[in-house]
């Protein structure tokens, strides 16, 4: 519930014209080339790491040893996301490292596409869609792979039918109103239980008067046995995924020897507690001490984080980020953090909804120096932690903006001669608009979705943080979207100097309708519907919106040579239908309204027109971009000088499928 995720090819419209006028000479990049590799509807691309000369020996050796432990939680992730997942990739790889036949004819082609596939999404799923995708060659061919590449040829049948009976895992999250989603899905998460028993075991262990509730379930697989008693394996040291916490602990302890500040040891302390023994109490109080942490350079998120994989929307999926800050561009960020308690107040939700005191509200902006387990490679531009709400309130957040990110996409853009503004957006103002505020206003409006958006409002007493279930990450990122929107119109940022002009917003308004009602569905196959969380937001606000302007003509569908087109006629009375949804969607998660958040997201998240579906998927292939972006990670190397280590050096890989197969070789465990 804390993440925003980039639209690759769409809310980088403007990306032929992005001006990169206040970016330094590192980060437009010269003769160095972001865009690495592309195959089936996915682009990798590298990233620079702006600062890193500046920072000492000691904060390079802390990067170091964090971005070691993002690495070693690679395998917990693939095993999360299908129990078939880590056979899968060793087959791929045994294959791929020792395969001596014909590499050049069409069927292994095809074959290292479904490899390339299966790396970027950690699995036989599609990391967006979560459908099961399958190898373009003949499984014949696959098996004769196999055997000639030395690979167990015992259990190949059982392999082979998970990866190409549509039948067998189809889904790595199902969203399924009318079946069993827990055991409907593909994610390792449940055993032998089905959902009612699973929300039975969890409401048994929750105190609903308890105002500083444990996340439970977070860090652990249900399961029931033979005797038929329903019970948790926990993620610890000792028990589930043992071998991998081991490495993550090891580098964790190396890095607290060489953090910044005593602060930043003791969290480390903490974490490294929680991953010895389980305890969830440990995990709040890690990060009750984490988002102290204010005045380092360094940072980093690694843990079992996340619930958007899990079906009932209450275990996390491990994930690793290590960052450094970019001071000069924080100064933003900064100033929303200094203001927050204003925004609160002038929100437009019900005041028994809004935060008295806002309390602990930190935000800056950040380059990646390493991105693990669910944020690799596929990775968000912007992090809002922790999760919990009572920390939220009692203790406060900590928001992002990943700076080194969004403009590896921007520059990457740049390097395709084609973009989407001018095959989608309705006229040359439309374009002009976009290409002179767009690139600014996508910053601002994930400052505001992290920094404020999910920061604000609050539950009611007795509330369960887990009420809207299911629903509970489509609404929580609706809510954290309306807000930005919302606000990015407000004369206070143009006041407080973070927009230019009142003009600006605007760009941002068109280009989200535009997104969310149509553009956006390039990505979902024909005849499927739109199930992943934010897509879901995006379309839930735009067709509410729509609907509800209808009689005020605020938002125009337009027909011109047979094409549609999304436009805004009115930007004050949008502005107003999109406060009108925020106070809405804060009321249901402040009440923990189940009934009314499922009528929203069923009513105008999940069904795709498929005559517009069949007319955007038609346009969007015709320009041949990719829809969906991920990176390779920069490696942190050691430089040795007489037996010891003086410095670390950054070196820029271009070569994709390589750095999976040395992630297989260096960082598997399980």
């Amino acid at each position: 519930m804390n993440r925003i995720v980039k639209m690759t090819a769409i809310t980088a419209l403007a990306a032929a014209a992005v001006s990169c006028g206040n970016r330094t000479g590192e980060q437009q990049g010269g003769d160095f080339k972001y865009l690495i590799d592309e195959f089936a509807d996915l682009k990798v691309m590298r990233y620079r790491i702006p600062g890193w000369d500046d920072l000492t020996l000691q904060q390079k050796e802390y990067v170091y040893h964090l971005g070691e432990a993002a690495k070693y939680g690679r395998d917990i992730l693939w095993d999360q996301h299908c129990k078939y997942n880590l056979q899968v990739r060793k087959v791929l790889e045994r294959i791929l490292e020792n395969y001596s036949g014909d590499r050049d004819c069409a069927d292994f082609q095809e074959f290292t596409v479904y490899a390339k596939r299966v790396f970027f999404s950690n699995g036989i799923h599609h990391h967006y869609a979560e459908d099961k995708f399958f190898p373009g060659c003949p499984e014949e061919y696959f098996r004769s792979l196999m055997e000639a590449s030395g690979c167990d040829m015992d259990s190949a049948d059982g392999l082979l039918a998970v990866i190409y009976d549509p039948s067998i895992f189809p889904q790595r999250k199902s969203n399924d109103p009318d079946g069993d989603i827990v055991k409907l899905s593909a994610v390792n998460f449940y055993e032998n239980v089905t959902r009612a028993e699973v929300e039975k075991f969890y409401h048994d262990m929750t105190d609903p008067s308890d105002e500083t509730p444990v996340s439970y379930g977070l860090n652990s697989k249900v399961v029931k046995g033979r005797d038929g008693v329903v019970r948790e394996e926990v993620y610890k040291i000792g028990g589930l995924y043992s071998k991998a916490l081991e490495k993550i602990v090891s580098e964790l302890e190396k890095a607290a020897a060489v953090a910044e500040n005593d602060l930043q040891k003791q969290y480390i302390a903490t974490l490294i507690e929680y991953y010895r023994t389980g305890d969830l109490n440990l995990w709040d109080k890690y990060n009750i001490e984490w988002v102290q942490d204010t005045l380092g350079t360094v940072d980093f998120v690694n843990g079992f984080v996340e619930d958007y994989s899990d079906p009932l929307g209450r275990k996390a999926s491990w994930e690793g980020l290590v960052n450094i800050k970019d001071h000069a561009a924080s100064e933003r960020t900064e100033i929303l953090s200094e203001n927050a308690q204003w925004f609160e107040d002038n929100s437009p939700v019900d005041a028994r909804f809004k935060k008295k005191s806002v309390k602990g509200i930190s935000a800056k902006v950040i380059n990646a120096t390493t991105l693990g387990g669910d944020c690799y490679p596929s990775t968000p531009i912007g992090i809002n932690l922790p999760n919990a709400d009572w920390i939220r309130k009692e203790h406060g957040s900590k928001s992002v903006t990943i700076a080194n990110i969004t403009h590896a996409y921007d520059l990457a853009a740049q390097e395709s001669p084609k973009n989407t503004l001018n095959e989608f957006a309705w006229d040359e103002n439309e374009i002009a608009m976009a290409k002179k505020y767009l690139s600014v206003t996508d910053e601002i409006h994930t400052d505001l979705h992290e920094c404020l958006g999910h920061g604000s409002g609050q539950i009611l007493p007795g509330v369960s943080p887990n009420a809207l279930k299911e629903y509970s990450s489509t609404l929580e990122e609706t809510r954290a979207d309306l807000f930005g929107l919302y606000y990015i119109a407000d004369p206070k940022l143009v006041e407080l100097g973070i927009l230019p002009d009142n003009e600006a917003y605007k760009a941002q308004y068109s280009n989200y309708i535009r997104n969310g009602a149509m553009v956006q569905f390039s990505r979902v196959e024909l005849g499927r519907k739109n199930t992943e969380a934010h897509m879901q937001n995006r379309k839930l606000i735009a067709d509410w919106c729509y609907e509800q302007g209808k009689a005020g003509n605020v938002i125009e569908k337009k027909v011109r040579d047979g094409k549609t087109y999304f436009v805004v006629n009115d930007y004050e009375a949008l502005r107003g239908l999109f406060g009108k949804l925020l106070a809405e969607v804060q009321r249901i998660k402040s009440e923990g309204d189940y009934e009314a958040g499922k009528k929203l997201v069923e009513t105008y998240a999940v069904n795709i027109d498929p005559e517009l579906h069949r007319e955007v998927k038609a346009r969007y292939d015709a320009l041949n971009l990719k829809p969906y972006g991920g990176f390779v990670n920069p490696e942190i190397v050691p430089v040795e000088k007489d037996g010891r280590i003086v410095d670390y050096k950054v070196e820029y890989t271009d070569d994709y499928l390589g750095q999976m197969l040395m992630y297989g070789q260096k960082y598997s465990t399980l």
